[in-house]
């Protein structure tokens, strides 16, 4: 049974065949599940998950560019549903009537710079080896720590999961993949999808260069000391009901 934050009850069965709908796996379960997303916000600051979960977050360009990425080399019959306007900006009129229009629109240049690196990854032979025989895009819902949590894998294969990730240089994508919280996804993910190795597939959004990253114990344990603390920090503030208004991040300089 998959209990959600807001106490509705599931089968495993029943919310993995409605985590195939967009609307419910990325609005419902937004707010009532937690994701490896949501733990590294929590460990940013449990405020702004509650002004998330409350509000929403938007789409960061960043976002927007992992989503069509994404779509590009895992669903491209994605790509030909979306809406596209031929405006410079954000700002112009088009794009702004387009989006009161259809609710979700994209700039030409956005979809054109996702093309560009789906083609990058499409074109190595390496790439095509891990997506050969593999699943795409495979939803998991689990309890954990008595917390449901959601998932989808990018691409899942016998004995492994991979993701792909797109990077400003691929030379520091070791210290970036630490510090936006890839060593808990990874952690997160091997433990609901049961896999023994995770590996990032990732392009130099400059470049396009393409990096193959496989993951340490120590990156896996160390996204587990991350899971663990912000379970924590949610349990505290939202569970235990304490008063966040006093949450302070101590360090030491």
């Amino acid at each position: 049974m998959i209990t959600l934050l807001n106490n509705e009850n599931y089968s495993r069965e029943e919310i993995l065949a409605m985590m195939g709908s967009d609307e419910f796996y990325y609005g419902h379960l937004g707010k009532h599940a937690l994701s490896s997303s949501s733990l590294k916000t929590l460990l940013k600051s449990p405020k702004t998950y509650r002004n998330v979960i409350k509000y929403g977050s938007g789409d960061s360009p960043a976002l927007r560019l992992g989503k069509l990425l994404h779509w590009a080399v895992l669903e491209p019959h994605k790509m030909d549903a979306l809406k596209v306007v031929d405006a410079t900006t954000k700002n112009t009129k088009i794009y702004k009537e387009a989006l009161a229009e259809h609710g979700e629109v994209y700039l030409r240049k956005e979809i054109s710079e996702s093309e560009r690196l789906a083609d990058a990854l499409l074109r190595n032979e390496e790439v095509l080896r891990l997506l050969s025989k593999s699943e795409f895009e495979v939803p998991e819902v689990a309890m954990i720590e008595g917390l449901p949590f959601r998932a989808k894998a990018d691409i899942l294969r016998d004995d492994m999961i991979c993701d792909i990730k797109s990077s400003a240089d691929l030379a520091t994508f070791r210290f970036s993949a630490s510090k936006y919280g890839y060593d808990l996804q990874a952690y997160l993910y091997l433990k609901m999808f049961n896999r023994k190795k995770c590996t990032f597939i990732v392009v130099d959004k400059s470049s396009t260069d393409v990096g193959i990253f496989e993951t340490s114990d120590e990156f896996i344990e160390a996204g587990r000391a991350k899971f663990i603390q912000a379970v924590g920090i949610y349990k505290y503030f939202f569970r235990e009901e304490n008063d966040i208004d006093q949450y302070v991040l101590r360090g030491i300089l």
